[in-house]
């Protein structure tokens, strides 16, 4: 659908929606939130209708604020813990700014009381939702309610005892309802109630809503009187008008504020690229699952937002408010977007200002709930609680009734495989990457913290490494001071690694297995020989990193490695790192005494044991790297050294 055709909402039919559009004058054009929360706010104010007092809690950049506003209601206090996120409060609530009059209190939940003559209607608020959400199951499962931040909720409910609003709005990640195999859900729908609340929640998609981004979030509305019914989605094939989705395209049109550096190419290690990837794809574009010639990466090896490139035609993707170097949405012009591009994605209004650098600002960005979700939601809630007739009456959904944004998002694969193979086949003469020949020599290096490969000269050199390529095997040969004559490979202290693909159809690499051979049980061999290996695969053109080649931690792996020992070189460190090798212990989170009993170690020699690892580059990871993960407990994702100065488990310890 082009622009022009989107640009009024003649379609709109005889939905409530509809009808609303109508009464409020408002055109789909870029920005149209903009217009309608402008001109809702008029119509509820000159209505003359009761405008209902909000206090909100966990307030972050004030998106759930800007919608509630918009519908009416007054905000009277906002919470909020983070200084930087206040600094934005506090500039969009200064006189004739967007939500004057408002009060931003920098305070963390767990110290505020609120003043004892403060008359409250309604609470809004989500509390911080790392610990129950994608990241968090990637990162080590989902803990839910036994991480602090996701007892926050039990603060919110300690103020709903003491204010006794007549409702509120509760909203957080979808992801809530499975944390601790769903007894966090029931603790926390069980702590509403018993503050003596009737609740509903349900998931929604706020591309539903107008918003031109697909962000599925839980929302839970709780009232002292009678149920609620959530509304029925305003766009898409849920909608009674069948308005479509708010695209990508149409939202960003006309920002002409871009930079020469903001529309620069993205850099480092994989920029290059995001200019083939087709709009609306990510790094599995370049995945032999989905048909690539030349693969880079292993199939669910990444997050969804690496390298994603959003399609003008459609709503983006989920905006993340943290995230590296590769995280997208990037636009379809192969760059990141800028700040008031992002603000347009979340609905966010072009006259509200986010505070801080780009960095704090996709943080807040990121972390709001789109204004014009929270506007259709607090639409609902005056009509429904505080019984407002001012507006048309909203179309709502019943509780059995489903939405089929799931379904429609499951289906997409289909889509992103033909969009790839179109792509291909455009590129196909394109063999800039193609898969090189390796070739055998001889080189002199050192490691760079210990995990990144350094030529040196003969005389500054600490390392030699013989790297054969032969046709049925690579071998790499390290010793330590090169010069030294090399000895044969049962001399006492030297060591063999021999690395073969898991499945009878083969892996990724033209031989049938790989030899790292190191001279002496010198550690640092150990990591070069794997660190070579992997030069040699990523030089090579055949897959990004070691990760990349034996798959993402969660699935099955498609090479073992099996690390050989003379007897004499076995010491109890030596013994536990050959079980290691063949898988023991790793990919899954295990107890210090699980480690222990599997690696035939005592327990006390675990914590030595697992910083061992992580100085000689493996990836590591306990309660103190990934606080998902319980305390006592660790993960080994992968049986070899993954970790690179870069890499963001490298500046963390254990």
């Amino acid at each position: 659908m082009n622009l022009e055709q989107q640009l009024l909402f003649e379609d709109a039919g005889d939905s409530a929606f509809g009808d609303l559009l109508k009464m409020l004058g408002v055109r789909v054009q870029p920005g149209w939130t903009d217009e309608f929360g402008e001109k809702l706010r008029a119509k509820s104010v000159d209505s003359k209708a009761y405008s209902p007092r909000v206090l909100s809690l966990f307030a972050g950049a004030g998106g759930l604020d800007i919608g509630f506003h918009d519908a009416g209601f007054t905000i009277l206090e906002m919470v909020e813990i983070e200084q930087r996120f206040v600094q934005t409060l506090v500039k969009n609530t200064k006189p004739g700014h967007y939500l004057s009059g408002s009060h931003p209190i920098c305070i963390d939940i767990r110290e505020y009381e609120p003043s004892i003559d403060l008359q409250i209607d309604f609470i809004i608020g989500g509390p911080p939702c790392q610990t129950f959400s994608a990241a968090g199951r990637r990162a080590a499962g989902v803990r839910g309610t036994t991480d602090d931040r996701g007892t926050l909720f039990q603060e919110y409910v300690r103020i709903l005892r003491q204010l006794k609003p007549k409702g509120f709005l509760f909203e957080n990640v979808y992801g809530i309802t499975g944390a601790d195999g769903g007894d966090a859900w029931q603790e926390i729908t069980a702590a509403f109630r018993s503050a003596g609340y009737e609740i509903e929640y349900r998931v929604l998609d706020s591309a539903d809503f107008g918003v031109p981004q697909h962000r599925e979030r839980m929302f839970i509305v709780g009232t002292r009187v009678g149920g609620f019914k959530f509304p029925r989605p305003t766009h898409g094939p849920d909608s009674k008008s069948k308005i479509p989705f708010y695209s990508a395209g149409l939202a960003v049109a006309k920002i002409s504020r871009v930079s020469a550096r903001e529309r620069s190419v993205l850099g480092g290690r994989y920029g290059h690229l995001l200019e083939e990837i087709p709009p609306g794809l990510n790094y599995s574009y370049f995945t032999e699952e989905m048909g690539h010639p030349t693969p880079v990466f292993a199939w669910r090896s990444k997050f969804s937002d690496f390298l994603y490139k959003a399609d003008p035609d459609r709503p983006v993707r989920t905006i993340k408010a943290q995230g590296g170097q590769y995280t997208g949405p990037f636009h379809w012009d192969s760059r990141p977007f800028t700040v008031e591009e992002l603000k347009r994605l979340q609905t966010f209004p072009d006259a509200y200002e986010i505070v801080g650098n780009r960095q704090v600002a996709i943080h807040q960005i990121g972390n709001s709930v789109p204004p014009q979700i929270a506007r259709v939601l607090a639409i609902c809630i005056r009509q429904q609680i505080f019984a407002d007739v001012s507006l048309p009456p909203m179309s709502i959904l019943e509780p059995r009734e489903t939405l089929g944004f799931r379904h429609r998002k499951r289906s997409l694969t289909d889509v992103y495989r033909r969009t790839a193979s179109e792509a291909i086949k455009k590129q196909s003469g394109d063999s800039s990457r193609a898969a090189r020949n390796p070739s055998s020599r001889t080189f002199y290096c050192d490691l760079v913290s210990g995990l990144v490969i350094r030529g040196s000269n003969l005389k500054q050199a600490s390392f030699r490494v013989r790297q054969r390529i032969l046709k049925t095997e690579w071998v790499f040969e390290s010793e330590l001071r090169p010069g030294h004559q090399i000895g044969s490979l049962c001399a006492e202290g030297g060591f063999e690694v021999v690395i073969v693909p898991t499945k009878v159809s083969g892996w990724a690499l033209p031989v049938k297995r790989v030899r790292l051979i190191g001279r002496s049980t010198d550690e640092r061999l150990l990591t070069l020989g794997w660190k070579a290996f992997e030069r040699v695969v990523t030089d090579s053109n055949i897959r990004a990193d070691l990760v990349q080649l034996c798959g993402y931690y969660q699935y099955v792996p498609a090479f073992v490695s099996n690390l050989i020992l003379p007897q004499a070189s076995q010491s109890w460190k030596w013994k536990a790192l050959t079980a290691v090798h063949l898988g023991v212990s790793t990919r899954e989170i295990l107890t210090s005494n699980d480690i222990a009993n599997r690696l035939e170690i005592t327990v006390n020699r675990v914590t030595q044991f697992a910083s061992w690892l992580k100085e000689m580059g493996y990836e590591v990871r306990n309660h103190s790297t990934n606080p998902q993960i319980t305390n006592g407990s660790y993960l080994i994702p992968y049986a070899f050294p993954t970790l690179s100065t870069s890499s963001v488990q490298f500046r963390k310890t254990l």
